[in-house]
């Protein structure tokens, strides 16, 4: 146990720490030993002292080398993980998007992180102890919840390792983990399952939602989210300019959804502009939605007082979830609209490449999930194999004999 003096100053960075450990004898305690770490103050030029009192020789001299660390690194990798977050200020946010991930995550380091596991030295952090952290979690809190919690982890990890506390990152694809027996909340099921079964089905649930909302603005939201394969938010950022009839495109180039003091406007998920193609089952609602004479930068599709449709307004103005159920889809989310038209797409017999475009991902992996697995391919191998063995036969390498024969004899 360790009996620092408290107040004690912190070797600045870029001093030279020199040590010294003194084993001492005590009538209660036994032999105690005491480091004491000193240097010269790079800025001022004083003389600086540090001292503490371990049950080890080990110990003692395990404290000299944090203190020489902090002197090369300006971190202390005893520190916890609440006092490194801390230090970090908003510097582990640098990459993220402050209008609309940043909340989450920040709430996630607040509410989760630090509470389960800020007591902990950033050095004492594994990959078992943040899978535990998440058990608890996924007890109390949503997937999106957890999954937010974790990337704010690995930011902040992720500056740990940069700063020489830690080896690697303990927290990469700690959400994604698949264990025996884990609930499936759509994280890891495939989006195939996401979609909805048929196009009558689509037809039933335009017509239930325009009843149930009152407007036809909210069948022509479910309309186009199941024909384009585009979000919510970038369905919600077009402008009568961003669809090209003639040519039978839509131009993506834009998203729009509530973020941080309001509505935000930004560029396209990944910030990369796309084209989809206009299919006929969604032309006519396009042309009503584009009629001659409307400004190219109105927007395409406004809520009934002239809003931004979003995937809460149209949850809320529909009572979606028991819409869904009352139409024997319970589980269906408005993201499952996306995966609806890209599943679609790719049981038509788009070409991947082709669909990746459509889809605006990156990884062609991703979308990769959205073919059907088909096999008839597979059977056609081992057709054509089969005829090949048939009318060939086996070869005998060298030196090879007839087995059966052989145990015959």
């Amino acid at each position: 146990m360790t009996t620092a003096k408290k107040k004690q100053p912190v070797p600045p960075l870029g001093a030279v720490v020199h040590g010294t450990v003194e084993a001492r004898q005590g009538a209660r305690l036994g032999t105690r030993y005491l480091a004491r770490a000193r240097w010269t103050h790079p800025a001022t030029h004083k003389r600086e002292t540090a001292s503490a009192t371990f049950g080890s020789d080990v110990e003692a001299h395990a404290w000299l080398d944090e203190q020489r660390s902090i002197a090369r690194t300006g971190q202390n990798p005893g520190q916890t993980l609440e006092d490194y977050i801390a230090g970090l200020g908003e510097r582990w946010a640098r990459s993220i998007d402050r209008t609309s991930t940043f909340d989450p995550y920040a709430a996630g380091l607040k509410l989760r992180v630090i509470p389960e596991l800020g007591h902990l030295p950033v050095g004492m952090i594994t990959a078992g102890l943040i899978d535990r952290a998440i058990d608890r979690w996924e007890k109390t809190s949503g997937h999106s919840t957890v999954k937010n919690t974790v990337a704010a982890l690995v930011h902040v990890l992720d500056d740990a390792v940069r700063d020489g506390l830690l080896p690697r990152n303990p927290a990469k694809d700690r959400a994604r983990r698949k264990q025996p027996g884990q609930v499936k909340d759509g994280s890891d099921v495939n989006p195939r399952e996401l979609a909805l079964p048929d196009v009558a089905t689509l037809n039933k649930l335009v017509a239930a939602v325009v009843e149930a909302g009152g407007d036809q603005c909210w069948g022509d939201m479910v309309l186009l989210l199941a024909t384009t394969g585009m979000r919510i938010s970038e369905v919600s950022g077009l402008v009568v300019g961003d669809v090209d009839l003639k040519a039978g495109l839509i131009y993506v180039r834009r998203q729009k959804y509530p973020g941080r003091g309001g509505l935000i406007v930004k560029s396209t998920k990944g910030r990369r502009n796309r084209v989809v193609p206009i299919i006929e089952p969604a032309r006519k609602t396009l042309e009503r939605l584009t009629p001659v004479g409307r400004p190219d930068d109105s927007p395409l599709i406004k809520g009934p007082r002239g809003g931004t449709i979003t995937t809460a307004t149209l949850r809320d103005a529909t009572n979606w979830d028991k819409l869904v159920k009352d139409l024997g889809i319970a589980g269906l989310v408005r993201h499952g609209l996306r995966h609806t038209a890209l599943t679609w797409m790719a049981d038509s017999g788009v070409q991947l490449h082709v669909l990746q475009r459509v889809a605006g991902h990156q990884d062609p992996a991703m979308t990769a999930r959205y073919l059907h697995p088909d096999h008839r391919a597979l059977i056609d191998a081992g057709a054509r194999f089969g005829a090949w063995w048939s009318q060939s036969g086996h070869k005998k390498g060298p030196g090879e004999g007839d087995e059966d024969a052989a145990e015959t004899a």
